[in-house]
């Protein structure tokens, strides 16, 4: 199949349509307005076949993971996402794959109200790169880099079910049959928290979103803010199918070290603890208080029921 024919067919009519994309895919750009007061954010992301996930990774579960990872990244700076655009690189077309991959694509824009505006497909080994585009109104923007000694650590949703759930895939933990659909499919299909990252603005002291693992992403926040933290692991949230596929230290083991989540750590000052409930309240999203920042730089304290608890491992690091 030629390269016209492919977009055509499978990316240039489907998905949701923007008012405020004046050119989308078929022109050698696409055109968009960016409304006045608002700030544009812009974050890419890169998934590889073999490395980011597994070859035989079903298609649909590939594009909405490579959706997923980057409507995070944006909802992890307070951004409302807008455009997205898709380079794809494939050794050969199959026809099947190419429509169940368009259809997880589009499973997550529709809902969320991004347009695909435009991108590239290339032939080589599977891989593809997405960059996504939204907006943030003037200075109101989640950093890493602003959390002081003192703030509230909280953590959205449950951590560890997609590593886990990794691993069951692997072949390297075996669960019940229901336990490891939920599992699995919390690693195919993460949430990104956008509505609970747009809520935060003008609330939380920082942000990020949980890629490489609780402690490698926690570490990002108090590194670029110059500050350590104390960490009471067994309030980590757990799910219910997360603990009862491991044991209770295997699982701490998944929610402080495996990648995948997606779920937010964000940061916020005694003053604004308060108002939490309230501003997430339509979110439907469950926030935990995990621990707290503290004034000695780069330093974290690991406690569970008020022990030292050992821990060895930092999450996902990339490798060149």
């Amino acid at each position: 199949m030629k390269e016209f024919d492919l977009i055509g067919r499978y990316f240039q009519d489907g998905g949701y349509q923007r008012k405020d994309v004046v050119v989308g895919i078929g022109d050698d750009c696409a055109v968009t307005t960016v409304p006045s007061n608002q700030q544009l954010a812009v974050t890419t992301d890169t998934l590889v076949g073999g490395v980011h996930f597994l070859k035989d990774a079903p298609a649909r579960s590939v594009a909405y993971k490579a959706v997923a990872v980057n409507l995070s990244d944006l909802a992890a700076m307070g951004a409302e996402p807008a455009w997205i655009s898709l380079s794809l690189s494939m050794s050969e077309v199959n026809e099947a794959w190419m429509a169940d991959f368009a259809e997880g694509m589009y499973d997550l824009t529709r809902y969320y109200s991004v347009q695909l505006i435009g991108g590239d497909t290339v032939k080589g080994p599977l891989s593809l790169t997405i960059t996504a585009q939204g907006f943030i109104p003037a200075r109101n923007e989640l950093k890493r880099s602003t959390a002081k000694p003192g703030d509230w650590i909280f953590v959205t949703g449950s951590l560890g079910d997609a590593a886990a759930g990794l691993d069951i895939l692997k072949n390297e933990l075996k669960v019940a049959d229901g336990v490891r659909d939920y599992l699995v499919n919390r690693h195919w299909y993460p949430t990104p928290r956008v509505a609970t990252g747009t809520a935060l603005r003008r609330l939380a002291s920082a942000c990020i979103d949980v890629s490489d693992g609780f402690i490698s992403d926690l570490s990002h926040i108090l590194k670029g803010s110059g500050c350590g933290a104390n960490i009471q692991v067994d309030r980590l949230p757990l799910s219910s199918q997360l603990t009862d596929a491991v044991s209770l230290q295997q699982a701490y083991h998944y929610a402080l070290g495996g990648g995948d989540d997606y779920e937010l750590i964000f940061t916020i000052n005694e003053e604004q603890k308060g108002n939490l409930d309230t501003a997430l309240a339509s979110t439907g999203v469950k926030v935990t208080c995990v621990g707290q920042v503290t004034g000695h730089s780069n330093k974290l304290d690991l406690k569970c029921h008020n022990k030292p608890f050992e821990f060895d491992g930092y999450g996902y690091e990339h490798q060149f």
